[in-house]
């Protein structure tokens, strides 16, 4: 039981427990609920005020940029206002220039004609004097033509004796070269005979066999001091039924950055039937690809008078890849441009193949062989241009040798030629026209023969 006393008599009476619970529950929820009004009265006021500043503030705010962009198209207006007059003014100014420079142009127009015309008669002037010179200097060449024709008759009268002198010399040495020429015609005459019966006791295999010889001898004498570690033997692998004649390969660090595949064909003058050099070029690429072999090199004495063959390193790439026809003078030069265009790719070569041993993820490898692709194909296509570029300097070296040649043949053909007018110029040849000369010679003649009589 609670005890509760009244506020107003002060008297005291008792209550149960739910009624006491009761009457605190109606004063508690008396209490909150004006608590609640008087809250919520608070916060609208509070809400509303808010509310009446911000919209004042957004309305000041509104109005000063509202101003500043009126201030702003005023000033804009202003300075388009002042480029149009600036423009106005430059139009002008432009205008009056043009006036001027044209006023300019015809006036030196005007002096050009004139400076022009009065050059033009300067330079007729100038013709007619020199007509004038010329014409004396003609009279004067002829009066020294004339004084040199008796000079010459003069010398020609002192060097009589000259003239015999040389003609019994010339004789002498022309008699030694007559012997020295027989000499050395007869030698080459024998050797010429040697290589025919050579070539005649020789059969197809040994002719053949003949080339390969001399290549490999070139290669070990120049090449191999240079690249000890390099392959270079005949292919005797006829297991897919064909085979080339050499094959040639190099390494560093133990990776193989150049191969390539020889074959070398010859026959002999008196074959019936010849072939060309095209005959080989389809088997000569099928070797290369069964031994796995970089390029291929067909060395050929084949077609002699093709001027295709005979003019330097043909590359017939655009028929079967990466091969090449040559003549055997350009054996080594052409191995040593393989092995230096090679040598260039050799770092990617390395970086495939540590790439190819590491355990690396598939899509990353395979963007990594894609980036070396495309770097090694473009670094090859500058290496074939180089390379291109360098058969064509040889190319026209040896165009330019031929000319030399042909230059130095030309002129011991000339030297011989006037040796030939040499020898045969006589005293009978000199005064054949000349009756004055002839009767001199007649009379000193006439005079030895009177002395020698004495």
């Amino acid at each position: 039981m609670k005890e509760l006393k009244c506020p107003n008599c002060g008297s005291v009476f008792s209550v149960d427990e739910e009624d006491y619970a009761s009457i605190v529950n109606q004063v508690k929820n008396a209490e909150f609920d004006a608590e609640i009004e008087r809250r919520i009265g608070e916060l609208n006021s509070r809400h509303r005020a808010e509310q009446e500043l911000a919209a004042a503030k957004a309305a000041q705010k509104f109005q000063q940029q509202l101003a500043q962009k009126e201030l702003e198209i005023g000033a804009k207006e202003a300075e388009i206002g002042r480029i149009r007059g600036e423009k106005d003014s430059e139009i002008t100014l432009l205008k009056n220039r043009l006036q001027s420079i044209e006023a300019q142009k015809d006036s030196e127009r005007s002096v050009a004609l004139a400076e022009t015309e009065k050059r033009i008669s300067e330079l007729k002037s100038s013709i007619q004097q020199y007509e004038t010179k010329l014409q004396m200097a003609i009279m004067e060449e002829r009066a020294k033509a004339q004084q040199n024709l008796q000079n010459k008759e003069l010398e020609i009268a002192r060097l009589k004796s000259d003239v015999e002198l040389e003609k019994s010399r010339a004789q002498n040495h022309e008699a030694e070269l007559v012997k020295q020429h027989q000499i050395e015609l007869r030698n080459k005459q024998e050797l010429v005979d040697y290589y025919k019966d050579l070539k005649t006791r020789m059969s197809t295999k040994m002719v053949g066999e003949t080339l390969e010889i001399h290549c490999s001898t070139l290669f070990n004498q120049l090449l191999r001091p240079m690249m000890p570690d390099a392959y270079f033997e005949k292919d005797n692998d006829a297991a897919d039924g064909t085979k080339g004649d050499f094959i040639f390969r190099d390494f560093e660090d133990g990776v193989e950055y150049v191969s390539i595949m020889f074959e070398m064909k010859n026959e002999m003058d008196t074959t019936a039937t010849k072939h060309k050099n095209e005959d080989f070029l389809k088997k000569l690429d099928d070797d290369r690809r069964k031994k796995n072999c970089e390029f291929a090199v067909l060395v050929s004495l084949l077609e002699p008078d093709n001027e295709l063959y005979n003019g330097g390193i043909v590359d017939v790439s655009y028929r079967y890849p990466k091969m090449y026809v040559i003549r055997p003078q350009f054996f080594i030069p052409l191995i040593t441009l393989l092995v230096q265009t090679s040598k260039k790719s050799l770092e990617y070569k390395k970086q495939l193949i540590l790439a190819q041993n590491k355990d690396v993820d598939v899509t990353n490898f395979e963007n990594a062989l894609l980036d070396f692709q495309d770097k090694f194909g473009r670094n090859y296509r500058i290496a074939s241009e180089k390379f291109k570029t360098a058969i064509d300097e040889i190319d026209k070296s040896i165009a330019h040798l031929q000319k030399i040649k042909e230059a130095l043949l030309g002129s011991e053909n000339n030297l011989r030629l006037a040796n030939d007018k040499a020898q045969d110029l006589t005293i009978k040849k000199l005064t054949r026209n000349n009756a004055t000369m002839k009767q001199k010679f007649d009379a000193a003649r006439s005079a030895q023969q009177s002395a020698d009589e004495a």
